[in-house]
């Protein structure tokens, strides 16, 4: 059995159309509406029958849905869909879900569970999609005032927001155990992926990434001067910053970063004020629904 988690609340316009489109998925599928983590629990704690859970949502969403299952220990024991219903949906990009909604619906009827990973940090917090520090968490605060009058439209401004005011951070960065990048050096962004995509798609920060590969993609920016940064954003854009000089990127099992404070955006998420923080990978750590028009399971 089915059941589709809604991050709304019953009775909206948004929890109408979606008590449309449920039964595209499965006649039998039931909808809770969670516009709370206390209600998400609740229902949580009351879906034992349901086999599969689907996120109607963005990776917010699907980050908190991810977070409950591991604190309850159930990570492992659902298989867990996607309905692409947020602002960004970059980890639906990446899984090659339509986002369309209906369309969606109708891919989730013909998908394949397949094993997929995820990335934890020393806290135990799982990222879904990508965790990205300095100009890259600028940038999603930058974006959170647009959003409600751009929708994704305001990824790109807040990213030139962002780039126009960067000043980079003095910061260690190891990935297995080697030191990339040290505090004699100021670095623009560190970008942990899972998923190819942020900002709505705007950014390719992992061009190459798959959900299935078992490692993260870690991506290290030097910072540089005005021209270097717009050119470096393009760059980003397009997903060919792999090719500059000062950019590290690499697939990794385990990265550090300690240094002066920096904010932190996991899953669109911010947080502020972190000196030192650790990231490793989970391979495999849940069973997610991948629509047949996928080449293949991704990151």
């Amino acid at each position: 059995m089915i059941l589709v988690l809604a991050n709304t609340e019953a009775g909206s316009a948004e929890a109408q159309r979606l008590q449309q489109i449920v039964p595209e998925i499965d006649p039998g599928a039931e909808t809770a509406f969670c516009s709370s983590p206390e209600e998400l629990e609740k229902s949580l704690g009351k879906a034992h029958e349901h086999e599969t859970l689907v996120v109607a949502g963005g990776d917010g969403t699907l980050h908190v849905l991810a977070n409950a299952l591991y604190q309850r220990g159930e990570l492992g024991q659902r298989t867990v869909g996607l309905l692409p219903m947020g602002t960004g949906n970059d980890f639906a990009r990446t899984l090659g879900m339509p986002l369309e909604p209906f369309a969606a619906a109708a891919a989730l009827r013909a998908a394949q569970a397949h094993p997929l990973g995820l990335i934890s940090d020393d806290t135990g917090e799982i990222t879904v999609n990508a965790v990205h520090l300095g100009a890259g968490a600028e940038s999603t605060r930058a974006a959170s005032r647009w959003k409600g009058l751009l929708g994704p439209a305001s990824f790109p401004v807040g990213g030139a927001i962002a780039g126009l005011a960067a000043r980079g951070y003095r910061l260690r960065v190891e990935a297995d155990g080697e030191i990339l990048i040290d505090t004699d050096h100021k670095t623009l962004m560190v970008g942990l992926a899972n998923g190819r995509y942020i900002g709505g798609g705007s950014t390719r920060l992992a061009p190459t990434a798959r959900l299935d590969s078992g490692l993260i993609n870690l991506t290290v920016s030097r910072s540089r001067g005005f021209t270097k940064r717009a050119v470096h954003a393009v760059r980003l854009h397009r997903g060919t910053h792999p090719l500059e000089v000062d950019v590290h990127h690499r697939r990794v099992r385990r990265v550090a970063v300690r240094g002066e404070p920096y904010a932190a955006s996991t899953d669109g998420e911010l947080r502020e004020n972190f000196t030192e923080r650790a990231w490793h990978v989970l391979p495999g750590a849940w069973r997610f629904l991948v629509p047949p028009e996928a080449d293949e399971p991704r990151e």
